[in-house]
């Protein structure tokens, strides 16, 4: 079988952590192996500088730290989860899920940019993961497409302290709007969250990912 490496992407309170946990157990029911990996990795010594930089210590605001090196943190976390936990079992034909990936990068720090410095950002992004680090690239991005104003609804629930993006509204507003170019230009299979002003239920998502999975799974077979 050819490995798979698919990405499940979208902005802040977009469902992602709950869809893939649904995803893994439905594929599981079904005899799927697979590997499922979140970035960033919290609890590794990889992600030291992610956390410092989320947490503030590099400054109060997303733009504290410019996108190139703040892409870099993010880089060597997936750098050292590639080598460590998954590449050899990726080579060897597997399925790997991913919940975040070098398209965060894409979607978070190239909205740091002017409107029309980012897609020249974006390709050094890709360049710098996928040639020069390494990385593979996804056999697919699934994009879960949440608008703001339903996210901040969805946010405004949510327990727990803010990170320095999610305290910055218009900074949100503004990767949202990275994002849905990035589907577009890049051709990210999208998943509406919302439907008639309405955020659709986990149960109605969670249909539109799964056989979008199962159609790109069995691509090339």
């Amino acid at each position: 079988m050819r490995s798979k490496l698919i990405t499940i992407e979208g902005t802040d309170c977009s469902g992602k952590s709950t869809q893939l946990e649904l995803l893994c157990r439905r594929l599981t029911d079904e005899g799927q192996k697979f590997k499922k990996i979140a970035f960033p990795r919290y609890d590794s010594d990889s992600s030291a500088l992610v956390r410092m930089y989320l947490g503030g210590e590099f400054g109060d605001s997303a733009h504290a730290v410019n996108p190139y090196a703040a892409s870099s943190f993010f880089a060597v976390d997936r750098v050292a989860s590639y080598l460590r936990e998954w590449k050899s079992y990726l080579d060897d034909g597997g399925i790997v899920l991913l919940d975040r990936y070098t398209t965060s990068n894409a979607i978070y720090q190239a909205s740091k940019m002017p409107e029309g410095e980012r897609e020249s950002f974006c390709d050094w992004l890709f360049d710098f993961e996928y040639r020069l680090l390494g990385l593979p690239e996804p056999s697919a991005v699934i994009f879960l497409d949440m608008p703001p104003e339903h996210a901040e609804s969805l946010m405004r629930k949510r327990e727990g302290e803010e990170d320095i993006h999610e305290k910055d509204k218009e900074y949100l507003k503004t990767c949202y709007a990275s994002a849905t170019a990035l589907a577009a230009k890049y051709s990210w299979k999208r998943i509406s969250c919302t439907e008639n002003q309405r955020i659709k239920t986990i149960d109605e998502i969670h249909a539109e990912i799964f056989k979008t999975v199962s159609d790109v799974l069995t691509e090339g077979k």
